[in-house]
């Protein structure tokens, strides 16, 4: 039995998903004052990078784990079975 061979490049909804967790880890949106709260000994501003750059990891993890099935991965396997 064949897996299907998805390739996510062409799939429109993980560009735009990628590209609104990019934006929100830049902080480029939070105003001079939002320096000053601290969240656990983090400025507001580090705590929200450091919540978007677990959120992206995952992300990415998930889209490896579960979207990727590529022509090379069924390749190799044709290759040991020979």
């Amino acid at each position: 039995m064949k897996k299907e061979i998805k390739e996510p490049i062409r799939k429109k909804w993980i560009w735009i998903i990628l590209v609104l967790i990019t934006l929100g880890n830049v902080p480029w949106y939070f105003s001079d004052s939002m320096v000053e709260p601290y969240v656990f000994g983090f400025p507001f501003w580090g705590f929200i990078i450091l919540i978007f750059s677990v959120i992206l990891s995952a992300y990415l993890s998930w889209l490896c784990m579960t979207q990727w099935n590529i022509v090379e991965n069924e390749e190799e396997a044709e290759r040991e079975e020979a």
